[in-house]
């Protein structure tokens, strides 16, 4: 069968043109969306008496056949088909015969792809939404089963102050919470209707196209045709946010790395998510922890290579962007699966508490406190700052810690200071006194878990409403 736009030409594509030019071997994963755009179009000229009632029943029948054989593998798509759009309208045609060609009515390619497009990702960003809905879940039962749990603080790598593991994971609630409102906000943007955009300046016929963004749940139809068929905004947007999570991922892997280390020793990775060596029997590698680290690059390049392929293109469509597909479907994969293996990952790692409370005598992490500590007492912050500067100094002479210093000590350094002056310096009272709002304090960091479990669950009834509208 000629190509269903080989009208005006009088050879046939060359075989490595045809190649070259099909997008069929990734968009074919579209094929659902594709009928449904298709159903919901002849149903809008059905109403609008552009086509008849029989021939929409017979062409609908006819999309409903074409659905059934794709998911039970009858059908088989090759370079010939082009693309889902052109594979799927030449079938109906086959099977239906002339009553099929009325289906392309007052609609282009251009505005059939971008629909087919916004309805597929419009379901895979809810999908994903679900699931970081679910791995802020696992978050949060860490983060209540650690509330109190004292561990090391990091900045610059080196031991800065205490925490509890709680406050830790709930950082990373916060990072996932971001990305989620991010997508919620993408999703809402892109929720607009292309199809009646046709080539670029809509059609003469007396389309609906309200009715067609109704049938298929968008909010409503583009505002500007010329716009909607050129436009990949959309699919940059969530390209963008996928690579500012992937980036939180990648972070959190990182810690996952060294937490893993001998040098740490800080966490046990079930045996699930690691891998051997080859020839060191000995090793247990965080290797899933790695990939994850590492997957933020494959979403970046995808980022880049659209911003690149969009820029400079003039209105309206351009053949370029036919290049959206394979990035935008190989980041959601990359950022789907991702998101679930961590998740497990995450919920089946624990922390070596014997080896964490090790670390808390090192790096003088109380030193702040002591500083505060200070300033309650009158002394102005900077010089408190001085003061617990020139006790750090004398404390590595000595080869001891903050606790160990006499009254003499102290005198020496400040006539203002003694051993009773410097109050609770115990880490975890530290951990305990720190409760200002957002801080690491036990009773703090519940108020935060407590206040993401609302906003969870608030923010998945919000979802739900949506799916349903």
């Amino acid at each position: 069968m000629a190509s269903l736009w080989s009208g005006r030409f009088e050879k046939d594509m060359d075989d490595i043109v045809k190649e070259f030019n099909a997008s069929i071997h990734f968009d074919k994963r579209m094929y659902n969306e594709d009928i449904d755009g298709s159903i919901a179009h002849v149903t809008m000229l059905a109403k609008q008496k552009i086509v008849s009632e029989e021939d929409k029943e017979k062409i609908i029948s006819g999309l409903e056949e074409i659905r059934r054989d794709i998911a039970e593998g009858k059908i088989v798509f090759t370079t010939e088909d082009e693309d889902i759009h052109m594979g799927v309208e030449k079938r109906l045609i086959e099977r239906i015969g002339d009553v099929g060609k009325k289906l392309h009515t007052a609609r282009s390619r251009n505005d059939q792809c971008q629909t087919d497009t916004r309805l597929y990702l419009r379901r895979e960003m809810r999908e994903i939404l679900g699931m970081l809905c679910e791995f802020e879940k696992v978050i949060l039962r860490k983060a209540e089963k650690y509330a109190d749990t004292i561990t090391v603080g990091f900045t610059h790598l080196q031991h800065a102050q205490p925490v509890t593991l709680g406050f830790m994971f709930m950082a990373y609630f916060q990072m996932f919470k971001r990305d989620m409102e991010r997508l919620q906000d993408a999703l809402e943007r892109m929720n607009v209707n292309p199809l009646g955009a046709c080539a670029m300046a809509g059609t003469t016929l007396p389309t609906d196209r309200h009715y067609t963004s109704e049938l298929l749940g968008f909010k409503a139809p583009c505002e500007n045709a010329m716009d909607v068929v050129g436009d990949r905004d959309y699919t940059i947007e969530f390209l963008s946010v996928a690579s500012m999570s992937m980036m939180h991922i990648s972070r959190w892997a990182e810690e996952f790395t060294w937490w893993n280390s001998t040098e740490f020793s800080y966490i046990a990775i079930d045996d699930s998510y690691c891998t051997g060596s080859s020839i060191m029997p000995q090793k247990k590698n965080p290797d899933i922890a790695e990939l994850l680290r590492g997957k933020v690059g494959r979403v970046y390049g995808h980022l880049m290579q659209m911003l690149t392929v969009m820029k400079g293109t003039p209105l309206s469509f351009n053949k370029d962007f036919q290049e959206d597909k394979e990035s935008l479907f190989d980041a959601i994969d990359t950022w789907k699966a991702s998101i679930k293996i961590f998740a497990k990952m995450l919920d089946k790692t624990e922390f070596r508490m014997d080896m964490i409370e090790a670390q808390l005598d090192k790096g003088f992490l109380n030193a702040t406190d002591i500083a505060e500590h200070f300033v309650m007492q009158g002394i102005p912050f900077r010089e408190a700052h001085s003061i617990v500067g020139r006790m750090v100094k004398l404390c590595e002479k000595k080869n001891c810690g903050f606790e160990q210093l006499t009254d003499e000590d102290l005198q020496s350094i400040d006539a203002r200071i003694t051993v009773q002056s410097l109050g609770d310096i115990s880490i975890k009272g530290c951990v305990e006194a720190r409760k200002s709002y957002g801080g690491t304090a036990p009773c703090e960091v519940m108020r935060q878990i407590e206040a993401g479990i609302n906003w969870l669950s608030d923010y998945e009834k919000t979802i739900s409403e949506s799916i349903k509208v």
